[in-house]
């Protein structure tokens, strides 16, 4: 991931912040729920004509949670904004890999002057708070709270939504399994129960408003970032481009290859000869 992070204190939390390359064009790019850095360095065509940005947020990756414990998508929004003001970026692309898209959309909302572009991977959300598609998360956040986390997963394995994920979307259950066994697991649930809840703030008709150049990827064999979500947003935002890549429970490592190349030929071609000072 290149240069060893940053610390970036926002109120008692101190968050982990990655700044990488030395390109003229900056780009702030988010991980999705329960993510970090590396998640984002999978999906990021890091390359000399970009300078990228990436804050691990609260409780997530190496970021320490603070004592707050009441967490949502405009709080990460504005440590994002927080941290790019302290690397001096103005103006940037905003983007990210589901939470971390819904996190970008909410940039583009509520601060359109500082926003070159957005690339929305995998949304999870498009216009409403707690969709259904994330109610798995709110699951696997009580279980964790209320059981031991090993009766916990054994119990969320053998659920209904586990079998329909077994099926449907084997990628999306060895994720959720997965949070049971996370060193922070307790505080990592009160911030999944929130995010699960929570939504982007965003309207459809704020989002039909955006002016600026946008990508949307979407992806099949995924039932918490439905395809339809994604055509969903890319059909509100004006000229917005979409493209589908191949899923990770098909195959991994084209799924990330066809990520990064989608993302490096739309800043490639919107953004190569833009003058962004």
């Amino acid at each position: 991931m290149g240069a060893a992070p940053t610390i970036l204190l926002r109120d008692d939390a101190a968050l982990r912040v990655f700044d990488t390359g030395q390109g003229r064009l900056p780009v702030v790019f988010q991980h999705g729920l329960g993510g970090d850095a590396a998640q984002v360095a999978q999906n990021f065509p890091d390359g000399p004509s970009y300078r990228r940005l990436t804050i691990e947020c609260r409780a997530q990756g190496g970021s320490g949670a603070g004592s707050k414990r009441s967490f949502s998508i405009g709080m990460f929004a504005d440590d994002v904004l927080a941290a790019a003001d302290a690397a001096g970026i103005d103006r940037f692309v905003a983007g990210g890999i589901s939470m971390g898209a819904a996190i970008a959309l909410r940039l583009a909302a509520r601060h359109p002057d500082r926003i070159l572009g957005l690339v929305l991977v995998r949304p999870a959300w498009a216009f409403d708070a707690a969709p259904q598609n994330m109610l798995p998360y709110a699951e696997v956040a009580e279980l964790i709270r209320s059981r031991q986390l090993d009766e916990g997963r054994d119990i969320f394995a053998a659920s209904a939504t586990a079998a329909r994920f077994r099926t449907e979307a084997p990628d999306n259950l060895a994720s959720l399994l997965g949070f049971f066994a996370r060193d922070n697991a307790a505080v990592f649930a009160e911030v999944m129960q929130s995010i699960a809840n929570d939504g982007p703030g965003v309207t459809r008709a704020e989002a039909a408003g955006f002016k600026t150049p946008t990508l949307v990827i979407g992806t099949g064999i995924d039932l918490v970032h439905p395809l339809a979500t994604a055509r969903s947003l890319a059909d509100a935002i004006p000229n917005a481009a979409f493209a589908e890549v191949t899923p990770k429970a098909t195959d991994k490592e084209r799924h990330f290859a066809e990520i990064r190349a989608a993302i490096g030929s739309f800043l490639e071609d919107r953004f190569n000869n833009q003058d962004q000072s």
